[in-house]
C-alpha cells in the first residue's frame, strides 16, 4: 500500500491501531519523492533524511509508550519557504535571502512540532510571494503534478505540488491575495485561507501586511481543518492576532445544516473559461439537489478589487522591502564604490523582475502628490468591498464562484504579459482585502483531465461554517446523487 496517498486522516487512524508506524509513512514519502521531486520540483530545501527518520522513530517510541501525541501524530509536513524555519534555509525564492537561516521558528512552525507534525523541507514558492505561477522564483519553477507543462499556480505553488503529488501529506503557505487557494485549484488539493488574524504571521516574511495570512494545504476538506486548528490561535507576538478560543474544525465540519449559497452575479462574467463555469455550475446544481437554497447575491464593487489590491499590495511591498539594502536585511553586492551604489547594486541585483515592477509601483503609489489619488483612494474602495460582502451575507450563509478564471496555464504562456498574469487573482483577492475566510476545493476536471477549483467564501471569523460548506459539497462531489 502506497502510505503517501493516503489522507493525513486516514494514516492518523492507522497509526492509532497500530498498523502502520510514522517511519513507514515517512519512507513512503522519501519514495515519492524520489520518484517525482526531479520532474516536479517542488521543494528548494530537503531536510537530512536521517534525521527525519530519528523525529519519526521518537514518536513511534512514544507512542508505544502509551504517551500521549499530538494531533499531527508525526506526519510529514512542508512548510513555504517564506515561513522562517530555525536552522533551515528561508529564502522567499530570492538571490536576495540566498544565504539567510532563521534563528527562530515562525508561530505556525513552533505550533506543528509541538502538535507532533515533522517539518520535511521548504517549498518552491514566486519570489517573495509576487505571482500566480511559481515561474517568478531565483531558482527553479515548480510544475503541475497532473501535466508537468502546465503550470502548478502560485505563490504557494510548491505546497500545492507537494500535497497533490504525495511528497507531503500536508502543507501551509502564505496567501495574500490567493496563494493558497489558487495553487491548490490547480493541483486539485484542498487550500484554505482563514479569516485575517486568526493565524499568527511572526515568521511570515512580509509582502503586504495588511493583506499577508498564513494558509493550509490538505488532499481533503478534513484534512486542512484538522491543520488550521493545530496552527491556529492567539499569538502575543503578532498585533493583528485574534485573542479567540480554536475549535476542532474537522469535527465542526460534519455537522449538518440547510445552507444559503450566494451566487455573485458580477463573477460570472465573459472572461470564464467555459469548462471552469461547467464545473461551477455543477457544484450549485449538487447543492441545490441536496436541499440548500441557491441566492443571487451582488458584490457591485467587483470591478474595482484588482487595480484596488494591486494598488494597495504594491505600496505595502514597496515599504516591507525597503529593508532588503546590503546594510539591515539580505546579501551585499559584492562590488560598488559608495553607500548609494552599495545600495542599488544590492537590490538591482538582489531582486528579480516582478519584485522590482511592484516596488516601482509600490513607490510611484506612495510618492507625493500620488499618494492621495492612488493610496488613499484604493483604501476607500477596500472599505467599500468589505460593505459589498456584509450586505449579501445578509441574504446567505457563504459565497460559491470560481478560485481562478481559466484552469492551469501552460508554463511560459504568460510570463511575457504581467497584466494578464495578474488576471488570475480577479476572483480570488477580493477575500484578503476583507479579511475572510476562504476555502479551494477541487470540483472537475478540462477534457485535458486539469483541475478545476471552486471557491467558498465566509463571513468574518466564521471558518466553522466555511468547513461545514466545503465538506458538504466535497461529499457530494466524490459521490453525487444518481437520478
Amino acid at each position: 500500500m502506497d502510505l503517501a496517498s493516503q489522507t493525513a486522516v486516514q494514516l492518523r487512524e492507522r497509526l492509532e491501531q497500530g498498523s502502520t508506524k510514522c517511519v513507514e509513512i515517512l519512507e513512503s514519502v522519501f519514495s515519492a519523492i524520489d520518484r517525482r521531486e526531479s520532474d516536479i520540483q517542488a521543494f528548494l530545501h530537503l531536510r537530512d533524511r536521517d534525521t527525519l527518520r530519528a523525529e519519526a522513530r521518537q514518536v513511534d517510541d512514544r507512542r508505544a509508550r502509551g504517551e500521549p501525541i499530538g494531533p499531527l501524530a508525526g506526519l510529514p509536513v512542508a512548510v513555504k519557504d517564506s515561513i522562517c524555519t530555525k536552522g533551515i534555509p528561508t529564502t522567499c525564492a530570492s538571490k536576495m535571502l540566498g544565504n539567510f537561516v532563521p534563528p527562530y521558528d515562525a508561530t505556525v512552525v513552533e505550533r506543528i512540532t509541538r502538535a507532533d507534525g515533522i517539518v520535511v523541507g521548504k517549498t518552491n514558492m514566486d519570489e517573495f510571494s509576487m505571482g500566480s505561477s511559481t515561474e517568478n522564483s531565483a531558482y527553479q519553477i515548480t510544475r503541475n503534478p497532473h501535466s508537468l507543462p502546465h503550470s502548478a499556480g502560485g505563490s504557494s505553488g510548491g505546497s500545492a505540488a507537494a500535497v497533490a503529488a504525495h511528497l507531503a501529506l500536508l502543507a501551509i503557505g502564505g496567501d495574500t491575495g490567493g496563494s493558497v487557494r489558487q495553487p491548490a485549484a490547480f493541483c486539485g488539493v484542498v487550500g484554505m485561507k482563514p479569516t485575517y488574524g486568526r493565524v499568527s504571521r511572526f515568521g511570515l516574511i512580509a509582502y503586504a501586511s495588511s493583506l499577508d495570512q498564513i494558509g493550509v494545504f490538505g488532499k481533503d476538506v478534513t484534512d486542512a481543518a484538522q491543520l488550521l486548528s493545530v496552527i491556529a490561535g492567539h499569538d502575543a507576538r503578532d498585533a493583528t492576532s485574534l485573542d479567540e478560543p480554536i475549535p476542532d474544525y474537522a469535527t465542526e465540519a460534519k455537522v449538518a445544516g440547510r445552507l444559503r449559497i450566494g451566487v455573485p452575479q458580477e463573477y460570472f462574467v465573459e472572461g470564464l473559461d467555459s469548462e471552469v463555469r461547467k464545473s461551477i455550475e455543477n457544484s450549485l446544481q449538487l447543492m441545490r439537489g441536496a436541499g440548500h437554497s441557491i441566492v443571487d447575491v451582488s458584490l457591485p464593487h467587483t470591478s474595482y478589487a484588482l487595480p484596488t489590491y494591486y494598488i494597495i499590495a504594491c505600496a505595502e511591498a514597496s515599504s516591507n522591502l525597503a529593508r532588503y539594502d546590503g546594510c539591515q536585511f539580505g546579501v551585499r553586492a559584492p562590488q560598488f564604490t559608495d553607500l548609494i551604489d552599495m545600495m542599488s547594486r544590492t537590490r538591482m541585483e538582489g531582486f528579480g523582475s516582478e519584485v522590482k515592477r511592484r516596488i516601482l509601483l509600490g513607490t510611484h503609489i506612495l510618492s507625493a502628490g500620488y499618494r492621495d489619488a492612488f493610496y488613499i483612494k484604493a483604501l476607500k474602495v477596500r472599505r467599500l468591498l468589505v460593505t459589498d460582502f456584509q450586505r449579501a451575507f445578509q441574504s446567505c450563509d457563504v459565497l460559491l464562484h470560481a478560485v481562478s478564471p481559466t484552469p492551469p496555464f501552460k508554463l511560459g504562456e504568460k510570463t511575457d504579459n504581467p497584466l494578464v498574469m495578474y488576471l488570475n487573482d480577479i476572483f480570488s483577492v477580493v477575500a484578503n482585502l476583507a479579511g475572510l475566510p476562504a476555502i479551494s476545493l477541487p470540483c472537475g476536471w478540462t477534457a485535458e483531465r486539469l483541475p478545476v477549483g471552486v471557491q467558498l467564501v465566509a463571513p468574518w471569523r466564521q471558518e466553522s461554517l466555511l468547513f461545514q460548506a466545503a465538506y458538504a459539497l466535497e461529499r457530494l462531489l466524490s459521490d453525487p446523487p444518481r437520478g
